[in-house]
Order: C-alpha cells, then structure tokens, then sequence
C-alpha cells in the first residue's frame, strides 16, 4: 500500500513536469520556423503553459513549493530570451499603431471620437512595461511621502527646498485641476508646443474639444486663436520663461510652476505673496515681476515628471542627479510626460523643429528663424526626438501637426 502510494505521488509530479518539457520544446521548434524573436504574447503563453502544469499538481503536493519554483524558473528564462526586443530605457524596438488584440477589445466599441478611458495608460505600458501610472500632477501638502522626489534636489526633486514648499502651499490651498476637470471621468488632454509648424494649420477650433488644454512659457493666444484655440486650462513655465506684460495673461487659467532651481520656489513664494521682486540675482535672463493670479489658481507641478522624462525615458545623463551638460529635458517633454500619468488620451500640436528648413519659422508668433537655434548646454534635443518618435509611432499620443 505505501509502495503504491508512493508511485502515486511520483506519477503526479513527473507528469506535469513532461508535459511542460514538451510545452517548451514545442514552442522552440515553432520558434525556429520562424526569423523573428520571442515576443511579449511568446511569453504570456509559456507563462499560461506552467500555470496549467503548476494547476495539475494536487494541493498537498504544491506545498513543495515545486509549481512556484517552475513558474519562476520560466519566466527567468523566458524573459533573457525576449530581452533583445527592447532597447536600453525598456521600450519596444518594433512599434507600430496597431492596437493589441485585448485593447481592439476593450475600446473597439466606443463611437468615434469618444474618450478612451485609460487609454494612454495602456498604450504606453505595451510598449514599455516598467511604466507605472501613479503619480500626481501637482504638489499638495503630503508631497514629503513622495520617495521618488524627497532624495532629489531641483530640479529632480525637492530636497532642501521643503520649507518654502510648504509654506507655499499653505497660502494656495488648492491642489488639483478644479472640482470640475476633477469630476470628469475620462480626460482628453492637448500640449501646445510653441513651434513655428502650428502657423496657418487652422487647428483652433478642434484643440478646444479638448477637456484640457496644455499651454508652454509665454506663448501667447490672443490674435493666434485660429491656430492654436482660444482655450487654456494651465499654462507651465518657469521664472525665466513666464509671461513678463500682464495684460497678455488669459482671463482664467492655472499658472503652473515647473520649478528647475532653488530661486524658482523663492521667485513663486514672491508671487504667491504680491510680494516686490527686489533682486534678479539667480536668474540667467529677466524674468516676470508680477503674476496676474489669485494664489488658489497656482500650483507646483510634481518634479518626479523632469525625473522620469530626463532619466527613465529618455536616457540623458544622470550626473548623480544634478543639473548638468545635457541633462534637462524641455519643457514640451515634462508636460508629455505629466500627461501620460494624469489623462486618458493625449495629443500634442507644434512640436518638432526641422533643422533641415533653416528658413521657416522657429516659433508661430514670431519671425524668428528656425537657424535661430543653437547648440543647447541643458538639452539633448535629438535624444528627445527619439523618445518623442517611440511615443507617436507606438500609438501612445497623436501628432496633430506631425513635426515629431
């Protein structure tokens, strides 16, 4: 009776283990028919494969841990041999548009036009898996718990500067995008670029669909609303970059400081305050004396976005987390990046500068020649151009002007 219960238990455990020797080996012989590495769906099978054999082992045998042990060892395996599909910050080598068989599911449905829930999430997790949705927009008083942000200094994060944080956000009081934007349940967002491609494109009227519109530094509206809309929901920028004339300010929008240096949080205390600007020490160029907003319609954008867009996405240099040669992504790519974290789908419009038309036009409110631009010591503008491409080839957002 022992003996036979014995063979049992032996029979139990080598049969599931042939048939994952099989599973395995059948996937190798299909492999080898066909040129093209391991993907992502190779993976997933293989996984369901151990997963059915680990199912087959009855529970007083799993107690071995054997069935964990079989998926672990899979995966591992698995995932060495597909590691050659993706580049160095993690992103497919192949993209294309082309929704995966589960997303035709999921959005195949909606009307034309309709908003994708989670959308932007989903397509830039299939084309880079170590993508991770939670992060907020803006600083609220609880930004201390934030880990990815509290060993940083600026402009990476807010080590040494959590004093005047605080004492910033105390006299704001207000943290997110409104009660109204907070209520919608899907958000479609639009970035701004400030590029001379968005000139005579007649894009106005559709880039004020959008639920929130992303405007860049002192980029103006007025007289340019046939091109890039008359609708602004915030406007991004830093002291340097701010619009100086007030009355060029909009009626109503959220001014949005996306802090790259110390004297950023002491220039923003000065204007939370209405207080006098005594000093211009600190800034490389003039910057806004006077902000034309009520300190509830000011935020702090989360630095985690110039981290993750500078370091994970974009692969500049980390230089042990300080500023320095080539290291500073634009401002364009921080408020794409803030985006993919924060709204269901995401379009951009005037981004791209082609250096091979050294006569057009850099900006579309100026006559400023695209020969204009020089080499930049903070940018990596190619570097940048890689990324943007991955996320406009990949279906992540859409181009309206196509100049990425």
């Amino acid at each position: 009776m022992i003996r036979m219960k014995s063979t049992r238990s032996f029979m139990f455990l080598i049969c599931p283990i042939m048939v994952l020797i099989f599973l395995y080996y059948s996937s190798g012989r299909l492999h080898l028919r066909s040129p093209v590495q391991k993907s992502q769906a190779d993976l997933d099978r293989l996984l369901y494969a151990g997963r059915v054999v680990a199912s087959a082992i009855p529970p007083f045998q799993r107690r071995s841990s054997m069935s964990q042990m079989l998926s672990v060892e899979l995966k591992l395996h698995l995932t060495q041999k597909i590691s050659g599909e993706y580049d160095k910050q993690g992103f497919l080598t192949k993209l294309n548009r082309k929704l995966p068989l589960e997303l035709q599911y999921k959005y195949g449905n909606l009307s034309k036009g309709e908003c994708k829930p989670g959308y932007a999430e989903a397509k830039m997790t299939s084309i880079y898996p170590k993508f991770s949705k939670p992060a907020p927009m803006f600083l609220d008083p609880n930004f201390k718990r934030l880990s990815k942000i509290s060993s940083y200094l600026p402009p990476f994060g807010v080590r040494t500067q959590e004093k005047i944080i605080d004492h910033i956000l105390q006299v704001t009081k207000r943290y997110s995008l409104g009660s109204e934007l907070d209520s919608i349940s899907c958000k479609k967002c639009i970035i701004i670029g400030n590029g001379g491609i968005l000139f005579n494109k007649s894009l106005g009227s559709q880039i004020d669909q959008y639920d929130v519109v992303i405007r860049l530094n002192e980029a103006p509206v007025a007289g340019f609303e046939k091109d890039v809309g008359s609708k602004t929901t915030m406007r991004i920028t830093y002291p340097e970059g701010a619009i100086q004339k007030t009355e060029r300010y909009e009626k109503s929008s959220l001014f949005v400081l996306s802090a790259f240096k110390p004297m950023d949080f002491k220039w923003l205390r000065h204007m939370v305050l209405d207080e006098k600007l005594r000093s211009m020490e600190g800034f490389w160029k003039s910057v806004a004396r006077d902000v034309p907003r009520e300190p509830e319609d000011i935020r702090i954008l989360n630095p985690y976005f110039i981290q993750e867009a500078a370091f994970k996405f974009i692969g500049l240099p980390h230089h042990n987390g300080l500023m320095g040669r080539g290291n500073i992504p634009t401002l364009g790519t921080v408020a794409i990046t803030m985006a993919l974290h924060n709204c269901d789908e995401v379009a951009v419009a005037g981004f791209g500068y082609d250096m091979n038309t050294p006569h057009a036009p850099l900006h579309y409110y100026e006559k400023l020649m695209m020969s204009a631009i020089k080499e930049s010591w903070t940018h990596n503008i190619s570097k940048e151009k890689e990324f943007l491409r991955k996320l406009v080839k990949g279906g992540v957002i859409q181009d309206l002007t196509n100049g990425i």
